[in-house]
Order: structure tokens, then C-alpha cells, then sequence
């Protein structure tokens, strides 16, 4: 298993940079993301359908885990506390996200009210935080970048949550907007004299929805010569095409996106790694950008935000 993780690191190929779903025996499973497929050792990630009615069990063992209600409603039973009614909007494109996280040995189940779809991620830690319900009213909301490079961002849980390593959010990109841009990438851990994080080596997951069945997005993942992977003699440079469902993987690298004209992009991103913490570096190549935004989007935000 250590041999096809290494050989996978050394290979990383539009092929093996997308995971689709349906890659698991388990019918409630839509899609599922695991170390030795990602060749990393950091992020767990599945998508996963309840019909109402039906419950789900997990063990987080060593791990803290985040669960985002994708649509529906679900309630959440465990050794650490109970939690009735999460998920107030019908998909993604609809509202404002609960989220739940819990902390290393946590036995729970999640009980569907309705028909419903969430996720769920989960990395290894030592730290034992408490559980926190992240609701609507707690997430927050930045409308990011300007001009075609306008999106939005859910924070769920972002650096300074309180966890040990976990960093969520979910992000839309309009027809015709790019977004994770100017690229940038997260693959060396510096810091300056004062210790501050100036960039972490993260590992990261997207999981993509499409607001109609036969949108898609693109997606380039390329690395330079500071990444350890290029480095070491094995590049990356890769454009990938995302459907509804599909998870992307960015073990290293720059990592933009674009969504076509006449849909709307939805990920969610899951992050782990070397800090708690988004800090990364913009490709210097396409920084400037950032100092000739005119005008913010505004289909923006996609949604109500206002919640009460």
C-alpha cells in the first residue's frame, strides 16, 4: 500500500486528480475520498444520501470530523451531545449550510428527517476539542476577489476555529468567474522571524455541484519549482474538467477554477495539513491582478443571506 501511495505522488495525471463518484460498494456513499486514493495522509472525505427515515453510525476513533448538510434535514446522536434539526435549505443553491463538528472519539449516528445529502470529512488529531454547531446565522460570508474573479465564501470553519487541523468552507463561482484567483498554493510551510504562518502545506479536497445536471467547471493544477513534488522531479500540470459530484484533489500546486457562462459553480473544501490555517502564495506571475478589479459581481451573493 505504501508503494502505490508513492508511485501515485511520483504520477499525479488528470486521471488520478479526480475522483468520481460511484466509487463505492456502499449505496448511501456518492462519492469517497481515502488517503491511499489521494496519496496523502491527511484528508478523509465522503459525500453520502439518506432517505427519510434511515440513520448512518460513524466512530471518529483518532480523527475530528466535520459534517456539512449538503440539502435536507438530519438530526445527530452521540456520546458527546445530541442535536436536533440541521439542514433548513434543499441543496446548495438554496441557503445557508449547518455544519457539526466533533472531536476524537466520538461515537455518533446521523438520523434523516427528510431526504437529505451531507458530508463529512475527517483527519487524524490528539486534540480534544468540544463539539461545535456551526448554524446559518454563525457562518461567515465574504464576497471575494472583483470583476470575473468574483465568488463567494461560506466559512464554516476557518482558521481559528476551534479544532486542531480541520478548515471548511464552500465557495460559488457565476457563470463566466473564475475563483482561487490569481492562483495560489499551500505546498511549503514557512514562517517569519516571529513565527507568524506565512504559508502552509496543506492538503485539500473540492467537491463540486453544478446548479443544472450538465454544467461542469474546469480546474488547473500545476506546480513550480519551490513545490516538493517538483522538486523532486515529478510536476504537475493538469487541467481537469469537474462534474456534479466529482472531488478534485490538490496534493500541491496552483489551483484555479472556471465555471462556463450560464451555470453556477458550487465546492467544498475541505483543507488539512501542516497549520490550522489558510495562508498561502500567490502565483507572482498573476498577482498583479488582484490591483485592476473595477467592480464586484452583482449576482452576488447567489442567495438570500439574511437569516434570522
Amino acid at each position: 500500500m505504501v508503494a502505490e501511495r508513492e508511485q501515485l505522488m511520483q504520477q499525479y495525471t488528470v486521471e488520478n486528480l479526480v475522483i468520481h463518484p460511484g466509487n463505492s460498494a456502499d449505496p448511501d456513499v456518492i462519492v469517497d475520498v481515502t488517503p491511499a486514493a489521494a496519496g496523502w495522509d491527511t484528508i478523509n472525505f465522503q459525500a453520502r444520501r439518506l432517505q427519510s427515515g434511515k440513520s448512518w453510525s460513524f466512530q471518529t476513533t483518532d480523527n475530528e470530523l466535520a459534517l456539512v448538510v449538503l440539502g435536507g434535514t438530519v438530526n445527530v446522536a452521540s456520546n458527546r451531545g445530541a442535536w436536533q434539526g440541521l439542514g433548513t435549505r434543499a441543496n446548495v443553491f438554496a441557503g445557508l449550510p449547518y455544519a457539526l463538528y466533533l472531536p476524537p472519539h466520538t461515537d455518533f449516528s446521523v438520523s434523516a428527517v427528510t431526504d437529505c445529502e451531507f458530508a463529512v470529512a475527517w483527519v487524524a488529531a490528539t486534540e480534544d476539542h468540544a463539539p461545535v454547531l456551526v448554524t446559518p446565522t454563525d457562518v461567515g460570508i465574504e464576497i471575494r476577489g472583483g470583476d470575473h474573479a468574483t465568488r463567494q465564501i461560506n466559512k464554516m470553519l476557518p482558521p481559528g476555529f476551534p479544532c486542531q487541523r480541520l478548515v471548511v468552507v464552500e465557495v460559488y463561482t457565476p457563470g463566466g468567474n473564475w475563483s482561487s484567483y490569481p492562483p495560489h498554493k499551500h505546498d511549503v510551510h514557512t514562517v517569519d522571524a516571529k513565527g507568524n504562518v506565512l504559508q502552509a502545506d496543506l492538503d485539500e479536497t473540492y467537491y463540486y455541484k453544478i446548479d443544472r445536471p450538465e454544467g461542469y467547471a474546469f480546474q488547473r493544477v500545476y506546480t513550480d519549482a519551490d513545490s516538493p513534488l517538483h522538486a523532486a522531479g515529478y510536476p504537475i500540470d493538469a487541467v481537469v474538467m469537474a462534474r456534479n459530484d466529482d472531488v478534485v484533489l490538490i496534493p500541491e500546486g496552483y489551483h484555479p477554477v472556471s465555471c462556463p457562462v450560464g451555470y453556477t459553480a458550487y465546492y467544498l473544501n475541505v483543507l488539512s495539513g501542516s497549520a490550522q490555517s489558510l495562508a498561502a502564495q500567490d502565483d507572482p506571475d498573476y498577482a498583479w491582478i488582484k490591483d485592476s478589479y473595477q467592480t464586484m459581481d452583482p449576482r452576488l451573493p447567489i442567495y438570500a443571506t439574511a437569516v434570522g
